[in-house]
């Protein structure tokens, strides 16, 4: 089996390309621009005994980059069956400061990308009437966060975007679902301090922030054979903080 993890390079992308290198799987890590820490992951998944690992380059909200893409992976013979819609970017701000430029770019990332992806990879995976399509969403986009309306939407949409398509490819025997974690312990909540951090954990029923090994574990068992059943679904591991 080959899974392509989009935004691969670190954080909850990194760990869930080393879970299914864990598993003997071949293993196609997407990045932008972090090239080093691409090539850091990889190698930790070749050590974990992954059968293959490939790095790609390309920016999602480019269509012709995400052809070429596809084309390097088939000539690789790393056709994916299982894709993870990880890649994203946060926005922090009031909605009265975002302006129409950052609003288009981050949805050209966090919706287009996704969008472009699946579509550009899912025809095979109907092919083989086989396949995985798991978007990592996230809590705001079922709940909604104050001073992060624009991310939010993002996450809204790709929910929306994941009960609509499974529906669709069920037919075809491949399933659509999302993770949407509550607070993960990764680089995008380093803009708290150790004091806004605990106040954070307080919030939280578990009492802590979700480390991103425990939401790759959840992506893997999405993408198992014995999970045909299970498409069209939004779950999220918040640790109690949203029911």
């Amino acid at each position: 089996m080959t899974v392509l993890v989009t935004g691969g390079s670190r954080g909850i992308g990194a760990a869930i390309a080393r879970r299914f290198a864990a598993e003997s799987m071949s293993v196609v890590i997407h990045y932008n621009q972090a090239h080093e820490a691409a090539n850091e992951t990889a190698r930790t998944c070749m050590r974990l005994g992954a059968a293959n690992v490939m790095t790609v380059s390309a920016d999602l909200r480019s269509k012709e980059q995400l052809l070429r893409m596809r084309e390097k992976l088939e000539l690789s013979g790393l056709v994916p069956d299982v894709i993870v819609n990880n890649a994203g970017i946060a926005h922090y701000s009031m909605l009265s400061d975002v302006t129409e430029e950052t609003w288009d770019d981050v949805m050209a990332v966090n919706l287009k990308g996704m969008f472009l992806c699946t579509q550009i990879f899912m025809p095979a995976m109907i092919a083989q009437r086989f396949g995985r399509i798991i978007n990592v969403s996230s809590i705001w986009g079922l709940s909604g966060a104050s001073c992060e309306v624009l991310y939010s939407t993002t996450k809204g949409g790709m929910n929306a975007f994941t009960k609509a398509l499974a529906k669709e490819l069920a037919p075809s025997h491949v399933t659509v679902n999302a993770v949407a974690p509550g607070a993960v312990d990764t680089v995008m909540l380093d803009n708290l301090n150790a004091e806004e951090k605990s106040a954070l954990e307080s919030e939280i029923p578990a009492g802590r922030l979700a480390q991103p090994d425990e939401i790759a574990s959840l992506v893997y068992f999405l993408a198992l054979p014995e999970s045909a059943y299970i498409t069209g679904q939004i779950i999220s591991p918040n640790g109690g903080w949203h029911t």
